[in-house]
């Protein structure tokens, strides 16, 4: 399985997910250089106006790196866009990202057939979340260049299907790029999500646990400490279903296997309490491989180390 451009760049064939508060540039900036994609969402860059500081950053750094470095050159950086129609700052932060040519959109929420043409106009690529086979038909639809499917055990907002079954349904009509998402955190998983017929692995928790990760200290070390059982699935603190640390949730008050149902009116769990990412921290069921807090580029490394193994042993 070859990856096609911006892609083809890369060490190990993974995507570092957006992870909303915790992605910052200098967690983007380690996993470009180490041989990833390095994400982060656009609105964490607060104010909006900070957008451009970011991205002309990480575009210095990297651009330095490969001066410097022109035997292992930086992989590609993606910026997440919240499409949906209620994030104002859409327009006004593809118009800066278009102004540093960003070379990959990440888009979720919605797929906006505009927004895709809009990257296409400053050559880049869009991948965009989904959760089951009826989005990505529609995202495809409306122009995305590739998928990330979001199956179970997921870290953040999540679906529940096997990522056997997703991609499987995925992959019989769509032959473009797709990236798989739901408890990856080894190089092993990644050589698993290769051999069901995804391109890429998308991984976001382990990387909370990274020194460069803009996450409290409390939250990293709450990864370092959890297993698969330690992950509660609810849609009460943002109306929409995804996966929690069960320790943020009882930190809150609340007891995690008697939440309450939500809907759109819980988002960020109301004024003045614990809120959503901040206080009731996301990860996916992957976090029984985090066992340390370390720097992002000796993660990436053994998960490289891991991802080469398993393959030269099915191929022994």
């Amino acid at each position: 399985m070859t990856l096609s451009a911006p892609f083809d760049r890369l060490r190990l064939p993974v995507i570092g997910s957006p992870l909303f508060i915790v992605s910052s540039p200098e967690l983007v900036i380690a996993q470009c250089k180490a041989g990833i994609v390095g994400s982060f969402p656009a609105l964490n860059a607060r104010p909006q106006s900070e957008l451009d500081a970011w991205l002309h950053q990480i575009t210095e750094e990297l651009a330095a790196w490969d001066r410097d470095n022109p035997d292992r050159p930086a992989a590609p950086f993606a910026v997440n866009q919240i499409v949906h129609r209620s994030n104002t700052r859409v327009e006004a932060d593809l118009a800066t990202c278009a102004k540093w040519k960003v070379p990959i959109i990440i888009t979720s929420l919605g797929a906006r057939e505009e927004v895709n043409q809009a990257v296409h106009g400053w050559g880049g690529v869009t991948l965009h979340d989904v959760i089951d086979d009826r989005f990505a038909r529609k995202a495809v639809e409306k122009g995305a260049d590739g998928l990330i499917l979001v199956a179970a055990g997921a870290g953040g907002h999540a679906g529940t299907l096997s990522p056997f079954a997703l991609v499987q349904e995925v992959r019989s009509w769509f032959d473009g790029t797709i990236a798989l998402s739901g408890a990856i955190a080894t190089g092993r998983a990644v050589l698993a999500a290769r051999a069901m017929g995804a391109d890429l692995a998308y991984i976001g928790s382990a990387f909370i646990a990274t020194e460069e990760a803009n996450a409290a200290p409390g939250y990293k070390q709450a990864v370092t400490e959890a297993k698969a059982a330690d992950i509660v699935y609810s849609n009460l603190f943002t109306g929409v279903h995804g996966n929690y640390l069960r320790a943020s949730i009882v930190s809150a008050g609340l007891d995690p296997d008697n939440l309450p149902t939500g809907d759109v009116s819980t988002m960020n769990f109301g004024s003045g309490e614990a809120k959503a990412w901040r206080d009731i921290w996301g990860a996916g069921q992957g976090v029984g491989g985090v066992a340390a807090v370390e720097p992002a580029a000796a993660l990436i490394a053994r998960l490289a180390d891991q991802y080469e193994g398993a393959r030269r042993a099915l191929c022994a």
